[in-house]
């Protein structure tokens, strides 16, 4: 056994409790590649993405499964593993946290994903948890996915839930800089952040885009603008509870570069991707309060869009009300010889005055008494 397998399992074999809990047997299935596994079972392939060996930089070795890569790994004491997986299963995490003795609480948030960004150290190991993201152009969102990674002396494991990012441009950058490669996990560490962090400037220029684009709308008066600018908003809280934290993480890896003793290439690259996620950040809050503000113009402009609807409302109402008093003024001043008429119009033997010699004047004056009257009544109170 070498020096490296007397390192992890206690010299004799013997794990502490924890791992012992973690050990789970392995079936050859749950050993073989994700894609076999998939196909016996119909599933779709998981798991595994792709688990290379390294030694100075240069890659030596593709095992197929963790079983290969275990033993590959031992027989290599001064080799490096990089291992992808992308939603991978309990008994795979279990044989990872056997094999390199990941603590247990970090085991459990890679299974469970929804986790926050964050960073912690468990004795040799780093973990670290980041949210990535990528602008979808067609349905203008932002979709975001989760990267856990373990960090040790020797091993890299990145467990991935969603599409972003792509590692393998990762992994493709790293072997065309084995100079860089070589500086050993941590440096493969510094690569995944920056392709995080470099992820995030397409959904900066997409949003910046959708924030211009809402103010035309705003302003142009359009009905669904308060759902964008509502959807957008709730992006942006997601994306700054992705980003926000990176500043403090960084800032934390950076105060244990003289504990650590880290190389002073990888310093400078980590003290850029810091710079970088500051200026990331900054922006975020920047669209934060500008969608803050533009709810606030949206709603004012609503707000005086319904006043003036109100006011054309009781303008037209006001008018109506003019025209009735017209019509109504009308219909009494000329209901009055209508009654007049229909009363000396019944013909009843026993009417004074239908003998009258003065009759037919006398109707006539009322007629006329009574609509010249209403007129001057309904003239006087501004209704003719």
């Amino acid at each position: 056994m070498s020096d490296r397998e007397n390192g992890r399992n206690g010299g004799n074999g013997r794990r502490s409790g924890w791992r012992r809990a973690l050990t789970q047997p392995q079936s050859p299935a749950a050993e073989a590649p994700a894609s076999a596994s998939a196909a016996a079972d119909g599933a779709e392939p998981v798991s595994i993405v792709q688990a290379a060996l390294y030694h100075d930089g240069v890659r030596v070795s593709t095992p197929a499964t963790l079983a290969e890569t275990y033993r590959e790994l031992r027989e290599r004491p001064s080799g490096m593993a990089w291992i992808g997986l992308a939603r991978p299963t309990g008994a795979d995490l279990h044989s990872l946290a056997a094999e390199f003795g990941l603590h247990p609480l970090a085991v459990e948030d890679a299974m469970e994903a929804h986790q926050r960004p964050k960073l912690e150290r468990y004795g040799e190991t780093l973990f670290v948890v980041l949210r990535a993201a990528r602008y979808l152009d067609a349905p203008e969102e932002v979709d975001f996915g989760e990267l856990h990674v373990f960090v040790g002396p020797d091993f890299v494991i990145t467990v991935r839930h969603g599409a972003a990012p792509d590692l393998s441009a990762v992994r493709r950058r790293m072997e065309d800089t084995p100079d860089l490669l070589k500086l050993g996990p941590e440096a493969v560490l510094y690569a995944i952040l920056d392709a995080v962090v470099d992820g995030y400037a397409p959904v900066v220029s997409g949003v910046q885009n959708d924030i211009d684009e809402i103010e035309t709308e705003v302003f142009r008066g359009d009905p669904e603008v308060s759902r964008r600018i509502y959807e957008l908003s709730r992006e942006m809280v997601e994306f700054q509870r992705a980003t926000r934290p990176l500043v403090g993480m960084l800032h934390g890896l950076m105060a244990g570069f003289a504990k650590y003793e880290t190389d002073e290439e990888l310093q400078r690259y980590l003290r850029d991707v810091a710079d970088h996620v500051t200026h990331i950040s900054e922006r975020v809050d920047g669209f934060r309060q500008a969608l803050s503000e533009i709810l606030t113009v949206n709603a004012t402009l609503v707000s005086q869009q319904q006043n003036a609807e109100m006011r054309a409302l009781a303008e037209a109402g006001f008018e109506q009300n003019e025209e009735v008093k017209k019509i109504s003024s009308w219909a009494a001043i000329l209901f009055a010889p209508t009654l007049v008429g229909t009363i000396y119009g019944m013909n009843f033997d026993h009417m004074p005055e239908l003998h009258w010699l003065l009759g037919y004047p006398f109707a006539i004056g009322l007629m006329g008494v009574v609509c010249l009257t209403l007129y001057l009544v309904f003239k006087k109170r501004d209704w003719l």
